[in-house]
C-alpha cells in the first residue's frame, strides 16, 4: 500500500492540472472545442440564436466559422502590412451539456481573460457584462440554465444542450484602460481559456494564504483565510445549512509529505474560516530552489465532496533604501526581462503548451525576474513563475493617454483589486505595478498632473490595504515617483538617447534620484539576420546610432554589443537592485507600421515565434549556470571586406576558457573576463579567406568540453546599387520551402548592405506563410544584408512566387515551386 504522502502528492498533481485561481474547485472543464465565431456585430441576440426548424441548431450564417479556444480576433491582421487591425465586436456561440454532480450546486462560466468588453448570454438572456481584457472573472449561470431547461421546446431545438453566446468587443474607447496609444495591440476575442465550473451549494469563494518568514528563514508563519459562499436552501429554519458540511485541510511539504492535517469549523458564510500555525525552518522559495508547499482543502456534506488545491511558498524579500535587493537574507541581482501575451499566428491566444515553452526559454536564458507588461496575465503564467523560480512584477493596464472619468477610474480600481485578490498567493510576485508611462498625454483634451498624482496615490493606498506584504511600483512618471515604494525612471542608453557607454552614469543618476530603484525597459530593436561589419565601439558607430539615432541600422551586431555592455556593467554595481530588459520576444504593435517587419516591435531577443536571435545567447553567457557556448554569426552566412583584412569573431560563453579555430588552425585560447568588452574577452581578430570558411570554438569547463561551429562565405568583391532581385528556393524540414529574394547590382554581385523593402506575392496566397510577424513569415519585409525570405507551404504547390521592391524601382523576379 502506498504511503499517505505519496497518495496525497499524486492527488495534488492531478488537481493542479484543473485547478485555477478564481473559483477554488477540482470540477473544471476547459471549453476548447465546438465553438463558432463571426467577426462582426449581429442584429440581436435572437439573430445569433435563431433556430432553424427541424435542424436542431442555430441558423447557419455563411460567415460563421468553427474555431478552437483560445481564439483571438487579430491572430493575423495585427501584423498584416496592408490593413489596420480589426477593432470592433465579434460573437462566439456553442452549446453545452450541463451535468452538475453536486446536489443544489452552482454552475459557472469562468473566464481567464477576454478582450476587451464581454457580454454573456444563456439563450437570449443576458447574464453578465465585464469590462477589462486581462483579469479573471466568472458568471453564475445556474438560474438561467434552470430557466431554459424548463422549456422543453427550446431545449429540444438544441438537442437537450444549453446554448451559450458571448460577444467580445475591442473597439476604441478612451474611457477604458489600457489606452489605444499604448505600444501594443488591444486584442479582441476569447484569447484565454474558458472553464465550465461546478461547485456544491457551499464552497470556498476565496482562499487567501500568507506565508511569511524572518529574513534568515528560521521560522515560518502561515495564515490561511477561507471565505465561503453558501447557496444551500434553508429548509431547517435554523440558519444557512452549513452545519451539514465538514471541512478538512492538509498542508503538504514540497516533497509531498503531510506536515499538518486539521479539521476546520464551518459555521457561517459571513465570517471567513481562519487558521494559523508556525513552522520551524521552512524550505524557502527562491529562483534556485522554487520550493512550493500545498494546501489541500476538502469539503464534505450532503453527499457532496469538493477538493481544491492552492500552492504557496515561504520567502523573505526587501528593497533596501539606496541599496540592492535581498531575498531570504542574501543579495540577489534581479536579472529580468518583459513579456507580452503575443505569439506568431495566434495573437494573444496562446495555449498552455505555448506558454510553458516560452517561460522555459526565459528560465533557460538565466533570468530570475520578469515584468508582465503592461497588464495582468494568465494565471497559468503565474503558476509557471512559481514552479520555475521567476520573481514577478505584475501591473494593471493603466498605460499612457492621461486620466479618464469615473468609469475609467472604476475600471482601474477594480482591475487592481482583482489582480491582487486573484494572484496574491503566488510566492513569485514581489511587486504590484500601479501604471506605466502615465506622464504620456493624448487621449483627452486636457492633461492634469495633479489629477494623475491624486489617482496614483489612491491606487497606491488601495494596493497596501489589499496586500501589506508587497511594495508598489511604477515606471516612467517622474511627477509620481514619490508616491510608490519602488520607482523605475526611463533609461535607454544607446537606443533612444545617449550612448551605451553612458549607461553607468545614467544608472547611477537613476539610483540617486529615488529611495528604492529598479531599472525596467532598456535595450533596442534588432532585425533578425541583419549584421554589420563596421567596428562598433560604443562611442560612435558608422551608422550614428550611438549619437541617438533611434532607428540606427537595427543590426544584431549592434544590439549584442549594447546588451553586452549593460550586462558587464551590472556585474559591478553593488547598489543595483536589478533590471529587466525590453523585451524577451518580438510582439505586434499598431504604432510601428514601417518597422523592418511592419507592425512589429523588434526589441525581443527571440522572434515572435520564439526563434532565438543572436542576442539571446549574450544573456545566457552572463546569466545561465548551465555551461553554454555560441559563436556569434549563425544567421550571418556571408561576411565581407578586403582581402587579408582582419575580421572580429565573437564567442559568447560562460566557460572559463575558449579556443577558436579558423579553417582548422588555432587562433589561441582566451580566458573569460566579464570586464573585457566585448564578449567577456572571448574575441579574436582573424583573417578569412575568399569564399568558404569554417569557424569552430571549443569551450573548456573543467573536464567538460563544449563545441560550436559555423560555416560562412567571405566576399571581397565590392558592389553598387541594387539593380534586380534574384529568387532561390531551399526545401526545409517539414512541409515548407524557403524562398529567398537576393538583391544584386547590375553586375550580379550581392549587395550585402541593401535594406530595401521586399514584397512577396503568390498565385495562391494561402501558400505563403504570411502575417506571422517573423523574418520568414512576413509578406512585406525589409531585407537583411541584401536578402529577404518567406516560407511557402508545400501542400499548396505548384505555385509561382514573385518578389518586388515596394517602390517598384528594381527588376522583379518570380520562381515556380513544385513538388
Amino acid at each position: 500500500m502506498k504511503p499517505l504522502r505519496i497518495i496525497l502528492s499524486l492527488l495534488c498533481s492531478s488537481l493542479l492540472l484543473q485547478a485555477h485561481a478564481l473559483i477554488p474547485t477540482d470540477r473544471k472543464q476547459r471549453l476548447t472545442e465546438h465553438w463558432e465565431f463571426i467577426r462582426q456585430d449581429m442584429g440581436s441576440i435572437w439573430e445569433v440564436m435563431r433556430p432553424v426548424s427541424g435542424k436542431g441548431k442555430p441558423e447557419a450564417v455563411p460567415l460563421w466559422q468553427e474555431v478552437t479556444l483560445p481564439h483571438c480576433f487579430n491572430a493575423e491582421d495585427a501584423v498584416d502590412p496592408d490593413v489596420n487591425y480589426y477593432q470592433g465586436p465579434g460573437w462566439y456561440r456553442t452549446t453545452l451539456s450541463i451535468d452538475n454532480p453536486y446536489k443544489d450546486g452552482r454552475v459557472y462560466l469562468e473566464f481567464e481573460g477576454a478582450g476587451q468588453k464581454t457580454d454573456v448570454y444563456v439563450y437570449t438572456t443576458k447574464i453578465a457584462s465585464h469590462t477589462g481584457g486581462y483579469d479573471e472573472w466568472a458568471v453564475d449561470i445556474t438560474d438561467a440554465v434552470k430557466q431554459f431547461s424548463t422549456n422543453p421546446d427550446c431545449l429540444g431545438r438544441f438537442g437537450g444542450k444549453i446554448p451559450i453566446a458571448i460577444r467580445c468587443d475591442n473597439s476604441r474607447n478612451t474611457e477604458m484602460i489600457p489606452s489605444d496609444m499604448s505600444d501594443f495591440n488591444l486584442y479582441g476575442g476569447l484569447y484565454r481559456y474558458i472553464n465550465l465550473v461546478y461547485t456544491p451549494a457551499i464552497h470556498p469563494e476565496q482562499i487567501r494564504i500568507n506565508a511569511s518568514t524572518d529574513e534568515k528563514g528560521k521560522q515560518g508563519e502561515l495564515a490561511i483565510e477561507i471565505q465561503m459562499a453558501d447557496y444551500s436552501p434553508d429548509t431547517s429554519g435554523k440558519g444557512n445549512g452549513t452545519e451539514e458540511y465538514r471541512i478538512g485541510m492538509r498542508i503538504l511539504a514540497p516533497d509531498g509529505k503531510e506536515i499538518k492535517s486539521v479539521p476546520l469549523s464551518l459555521s457561517s458564510q459571513v465570517d471567513p474560516i481562519s487558521y494559523r500555525f508556525t513552522l520551524n525552518r521552512p524550505q524557502l522559495w527562491s529562483p534556485d530552489t522554487p520550493n512550493l508547499y500545498t494546501c489541500l482543502i476538502e469539503i464534505t456534506g450532503n453527499g457532496d465532496t469538493l477538493r481544491t488545491v492552492e500552492r504557496f511558498g515561504f520567502r523573505h524579500f526587501r528593497f533596501e533604501e539606496k541599496g540592492p535587493f535581498y531575498l531570504n537574507g542574501k543579495r540577489l541581482l534581479l536579472r529580468g526581462t518583459h513579456r507580452h501575451e503575443d505569439h506568431a499566428g495566434v495573437g494573444a491566444a496562446l495555449t498552455e503548451e505555448m506558454m510553458r515553452a516560452e517561460m522555459r526559454q526565459i528560465k533557460e536564458m538565466g533570468a530570475n525576474f520578469i515584468r508582465l507588461g503592461h497588464y495582468q496575465q494568465s494565471s497559468i503564467i503565474l503558476r509557471l513563475c512559481d514552479e520555475l523560480g521567476l520573481l514577478v512584477w505584475e501591473e494593471i493596464p493603466w498605460c499612457r493617454g492621461g486620466l479618464g472619468g469615473q468609469k475609467y477610474r472604476e475600471q482601474a480600481r477594480r482591475m487592481l483589486t482583482n489582480m491582487i485578490e486573484q494572484h496574491r498567493n503566488h510566492p513569485s510576485i514581489i511587486l504590484w505595478g500601479m501604471g506605466n508611462e502615465n506622464d504620456w498625454p493624448g487621449d483627452f483634451e486636457s492633461f492634469h498632473k495633479d489629477s494623475i498624482r491624486s489617482f496614483m496615490s489612491e491606487l497606491n493606498a488601495l494596493s497596501h490595504r489589499l496586500d501589506s506584504t508587497r511594495p508598489t511600483v511604477i515606471r516612467r512618471c517622474d511627477f509620481c515617483k514619490d508616491l510608490v515604494d519602488v520607482y523605475s525612471p526611463t533609461i535607454w542608453a544607446g537606443w533612444y538617447g545617449n550612448r551605451f557607454r553612458n549607461y553607468r552614469e545614467m544608472e547611477t543618476a537613476g539610483m540617486n534620484s529615488t529611495p528604492r530603484f529598479i531599472h525596467a525597459e532598456w535595450g533596442g530593436d534588432s532585425h533578425a539576420g541583419r549584421h554589420a561589419e563596421e567596428q562598433i565601439t560604443g562611442n560612435r558607430s558608422s551608422f550614428d546610432i550611438e549619437a541617438g539615432d533611434r532607428n540606427g541600422d537595427w543590426s544584431e551586431s549592434y544590439i549584442i554589443r549594447l546588451f553586452d555592455w549593460h550586462l558587464k556593467e551590472q556585474e559591478t554595481m553593488p547598489r543595483l537592485t536589478g533590471s529587466a530588459f525590453w523585451t524577451f520576444k518580438d510582439f505586434s504593435t499598431p504604432l510601428r507600421p514601417r518597422n523592418p517587419i511592419p507592425y512589429v516591435n523588434q526589441k525581443g531577443v527571440v522572434q515572435r515565434d520564439g526563434t532565438p536571435k543572436e542576442s539571446y545567447y549574450v544573456f545566457q553567457s552572463y546569466w545561465s549556470d548551465k555551461p553554454m557556448l555560441h559563436i556569434y554569426g549563425h544567421t550571418w552566412p556571408v561576411r565581407w571586406g578586403k582581402p587579408e583584412e582582419a575580421k572580429e569573431v565573437l564567442v559568447y560563453s560562460n566557460c572559463p576558457e575558449v579556443e577558436l579555430f579558423v579553417n582548422g588552425r588555432s587562433q589561441g585560447r582566451k580566458k573569460r573576463n566579464s570586464q573585457d568588452f566585448p564578449a567577456a574577452g572571448l574575441h579574436w581578430n582573424v583573417i578569412l579567406r575568399e569564399g568558404d570558411n569554417d569557424i569552430e570554438a571549443i569551450g573548456h569547463n573543467g573536464k567538460l568540453s563544449l563545441k560550436d561551429r559555423i560555416r560562412l562565405q567571405y566576399q571581397t568583391q565590392s558592389w553598387g546599387k541594387p539593380a534586380e532581385i534574384r529568387l532561390t528556393q531551399t526545401p526545409l524540414t517539414g512541409d515548407t520551402v524557403l524562398v529567398q529574394a537576393e538583391l544584386v547590382d547590375k553586375n550580379g554581385i550581392r549587395c550585402l548592405d541593401a535594406c530595401d523593402f521586399i514584397e512577396f506575392g503568390c498565385t495562391d496566397s494561402k501558400a505563403l506563410l504570411q502575417n506571422q510577424g517573423t523574418a520568414h513569415g512576413s509578406r512585406l519585409i525589409q531585407a537583411a544584408n541584401g536578402v529577404a525570405s518567406i516560407c511557402v507551404c508545400k501542400g499548396n504547390v505548384p505555385v509561382t512566387v514573385s518578389a518586388y521592391d515596394d517602390r517598384r524601382t528594381l527588376k522583379s523576379a518570380s520562381i515556380s515551386i513544385a513538388q
